[in-house]
């Protein structure tokens, strides 16, 4: 199980490793290696094998939370597209859904991904495709009940095109959405990953009538070459008003 995060986090501040060059191999592109490259120089990489977390992208979800606090002790939450499973943990970890930490509520995770996933612990997981016509009915009855928090850093593989790409994960955003408005309880939490565009302003929009604020964060560990950014909704109500 993976160390708390307030350990990790001062672990990485001013670290000054040396560079890892990788050369082009024989059949790989140029493009690939600068990814290779890119990945064994990432203190937030090291850090996730160090610390047991299957992606670095743990390290985004508990830095929203640490400005957010949305994944407490006794917490039900669902995480979209979940996939190594990087998120499930950390939201096992915080709501205490593996009942490791004493005198805490216990809490339960909801994992869902078109792709098979490894078990985690404290993680109830199923296959679905979200965009299924029977996602919501399949999602509704796995859950068994309202969740607190909706949790989506899905991402559609990249086409090297960025309005392409922008528009596929404002897309598979709106899909996370219908989910969360069927599933959240009253005041409720949802938080979606977007890339910045253009587009993902009507989903702002949509998200601003049914949740009481919405705030747009970059964590640290997003990459500062990224467009990638998070958009974390408070305050859930079941009614548009």
């Amino acid at each position: 199980m993976a160390k708390s995060h307030a350990k990790s986090r001062g672990s990485l501040r001013g670290q000054r490793a040396l560079a890892v060059r990788v050369r082009t191999a024989k059949g790989r592109r140029s493009s690939s290696t600068r990814w290779l490259a890119r990945q064994l120089n990432d203190p937030y990489v090291k850090q996730a094998r160090q610390e047991g977390y299957r992606s670095r992208s743990a390290f985004k979800l508990l830095e929203l939370n640490q400005r957010v606090r949305f994944l407490l002790p006794g917490a039900r939450v669902v995480d979209l597209g979940s996939v190594p499973g990087g998120w499930s943990q950390v939201a096992a970890i915080m709501t205490n859904s593996t009942g490791d930490q004493d005198g805490k509520a216990r809490g339960s995770v909801y994992a869902f991904d078109i792709a098979a996933m490894e078990d985690v612990e404290g993680v109830a997981f199923t296959r679905l495709d979200l965009h299924s016509a029977d996602a919501i009915d399949v999602a509704e009855k796995f859950v068994g009940g309202k969740a607190d928090v909706v949790l989506s850093d899905m991402a559609a593989a990249s086409s090297g095109h960025a309005k392409t790409d922008h528009l596929r994960i404002v897309a598979l955003c709106e899909v996370a959405f219908e989910v969360a408005c069927a599933l959240l309880c009253e005041g409720g939490t949802f938080v979606c990953k977007v890339l910045a565009g253009g587009a993902e302003g009507n989903l702002q929009r949509e998200l601003k009538q049914r949740f009481a604020k919405v705030r747009t964060m970059k964590p640290p560990a997003s990459r500062s070459d990224s467009s990638e950014k998070y958009l974390v909704a408070t305050g859930f109500r079941s009614d548009r008003g």
